[in-house]
């Protein structure tokens, strides 16, 4: 049997931390929460469900996802987020895992609850993420605030049945804070790898990205919240580079 750490960062989650515990206590031989320093009920929550809780102020969303698995008691690792869970079929997949460990790093799907409403198109689903490893042969990769676990060259990966419930945002209002936040840190990154993005780049990106989502992918069939999500993608492309523009203006 192979033990597994479970590793969740986390900065005011008090709403979706314990949800996010109590899902994995079952397969978890160690639960680690590395929290960036909240101020509200998380630390206390994530200790009276057992979990090991580890200050570290925040280092970026690449940087304290790696931070995290150093904190790890094994090296098997599945690694989520606050506001995600383990359906059951995903927590069967992983205790067959640990019993008979056939790869270096699994994946699986994800599937995201926006206001009530699961979404299963607009490029949601399946959404596919490498969240369970040997944390041996990989690490956490991308450009912040998009991360990617990035397996070693030759390191094996096979695909679990089974889904991550991903509960993003609560309202719409939920949403543009978020996007405001991301673009912030997006528009940075990018500013730091020293793109330039032009006039057409920045207008016709927003509605390609709102084509892709919306028709192609078929957001319209998740209703409203299927059109609400492929506007504010698109709106979320356009800001992301206008504050990338501003960067290179006062730089």
């Amino acid at each position: 049997m192979h033990q597994l750490s479970v590793v969740i960062i986390t900065y005011n989650e008090e709403h979706n931390i314990a949800r996010c515990i109590e899902s994995v206590r079952e397969i978890a031989d160690d639960i680690v929460v590395v929290d960036s320093l909240s101020t509200d009920n998380t630390k206390h929550i994530a200790t009276s469900l057992g979990a090991r809780v580890i200050d570290q102020k925040f280092l970026g969303h690449i940087e304290q996802k790696n931070f995290a698995i150093t904190q790890a008691k094994h090296p098997f690792v599945l690694s989520l987020d606050a506001d995600e869970a383990l359906d059951d079929t995903l927590k069967a997949s992983i205790k067959q895992v640990k019993e008979n460990k056939d790869a270096d790093g699994y994946s699986m799907n994800r599937l995201t609850n926006y206001c009530g409403k699961w979404i299963r198109h607009c490029g949601w689903y399946p959404d596919t993420k490498l969240r369970l490893w040997d944390s041996t042969k990989g690490r956490w990769t991308g450009i912040n605030p998009h991360d990617r676990y990035e397996m070693d060259q030759g390191a094996t990966i096979r695909h679990l049945k089974g889904d991550i419930l991903h509960y993003s945002y609560y309202t719409i209002d939920d949403h543009h804070r978020q996007i405001s936040y991301f673009t912030d840190i997006a528009s940075k990154a990018l500013f730091k790898e020293g793109v330039r993005p032009g006039l057409v780049k920045m207008y016709l990106s927003p509605v390609m990205r709102f084509i892709k989502n919306y028709i192609i992918q078929l957001g319209f069939l998740d209703g409203y919240y299927g059109f609400v999500i492929s506007k504010l993608s698109a709106s979320a492309t356009f800001i992301k580079y206008k504050k990338l523009r501003m960067l290179y203006e006062n730089a």
